[in-house]
């Protein structure tokens, strides 16, 4: 069978007189006319629009902080260091940089070091600990709070309950065996007042009080 060529001088004709202009209109018009097509026979099935999530209504939802357990109906965009400071009024945790970058807004989460101004209170799923919950029954202080007190390890104190929730994570993490570690994982904690040597004799202090 002998192939016919296509016409290049006639419109690049397919076949017996159709052109491929107008092959690709007759295409695209039966693609636009589909739908229409389809809802007149019946047999298009139209989804229901969605209804858009209002980001403004409340969650309601359970956390444990400082071993008891507390109830929230928030902004499911509220921050833990919101939640905590103008829902629960545990003002300890500060709010810096609000950023990530100062550390002054530290918790500890199921025993871990957490940015509390990075972290959605909803998304929270271990216990939370604030510089509130440090102090032994009787009002005994934590050993990282007496040492700070003892080593004169702040100033302005602004950022000492990030540092002294940070300093609890690092013993405990096994990074506080000499001073080099111990700036080195304490880093993420900036003091404006420069205390930094009394915060690492405080650390060095506890560390013996803690694992005792």
């Amino acid at each position: 069978m002998t192939t016919k060529l296509l016409d290049r001088g006639a419109g690049n004709s397919l076949g017996q007189g159709l052109s491929r202009r107008s092959l690709f209109t007759s295409t695209a018009t039966a693609m636009a006319l589909a739908p229409a097509v389809a809802r007149a026979q019946g047999t298009a099935s139209v989804a229901p629009p969605r209804q858009a999530l209002d980001p403004r209504a409340g969650i309601s939802f359970n956390i444990n902080v400082n071993d008891q357990t507390r109830h929230l109906t928030i902004d499911p965009r509220t921050t833990l260091l919101d939640a905590l400071r103008e829902h629960l009024g545990l003002t300890g945790a500060k709010k810096g940089c609000d950023h990530g970058q100062c550390g002054a807004c530290t918790v500890l989460v199921d025993g871990k070091r957490v940015l509390s101004c990075l972290t959605l209170a909803v998304a929270v799923r271990g216990p939370v600990t604030t510089i509130e919950g440090l102090a032994r029954p009787g009002g005994a202080l934590h050993p990282m709070q007496q040492a700070f007190i003892d080593q004169d390890a702040f100033q302005c104190g602004y950022c000492t309950p990030g540092q002294i929730m940070s300093a609890i994570a690092c013993v405990r993490e096994g990074h506080a065996g000499n001073n080099g570690e111990i700036r080195e994982y304490m880093s993420g904690n900036l003091c404006r007042c420069a205390a930094y040597p009394h915060i690492v004799k405080a650390i060095d202090q506890a560390k013996g009080d803690m694992r005792s």
